[in-house]
């Protein structure tokens, strides 16, 4: 692998980055238009109660891998840009990545799912780091 500092890594990278974060919208339009809504009108598990909470989970569970990929590519065009990746713009990077899924477990179960809490502690613990 090229070190950072060369100009072919920066595009190369730059581009990889801006398609991380293509596939990832794709990824959640296609799988909810396709994928999701065939799923749901199958017949679920009822967790926690019933079958929206198993509607919920895969969801949110599916774009969280959307959300994943658009803070890896985040952060391979912060790694791009830079000489070296630093801490601080990796740190802010992963922090907010996993302050949306937090949000997005949070939300999208309605709080019935704890990888808010987990998600939510990741975020704020690389902030205090």
């Amino acid at each position: 692998m090229a070190h950072s500092h060369e100009p072919g890594v920066t595009l190369s990278w730059s581009i990889a980055a801006a398609l991380i974060v293509l596939i990832s919208l794709a990824h959640s339009y296609l799988g909810e238009r396709y994928i999701l809504i065939r799923l749901f009108k199958r017949d679920l598990p009822k967790l926690l109660g019933g079958v929206e909470f198993t509607r919920g989970t895969l969801r949110f569970a599916w774009h969280l891998t959307s959300v994943a990929w658009i803070g890896l590519g985040a952060m391979l065009f912060a790694v791009a840009r830079a000489e070296t990746a630093t801490r601080t713009s990796v740190g802010w990077i992963l922090a907010v990545t996993f302050l949306i899924h937090g949000l997005v477990a949070l939300l999208g179960s309605r709080g019935r799912h704890l990888s808010w809490i987990v998600f939510f502690a990741i975020s704020g613990l690389v902030l205090i780091g």
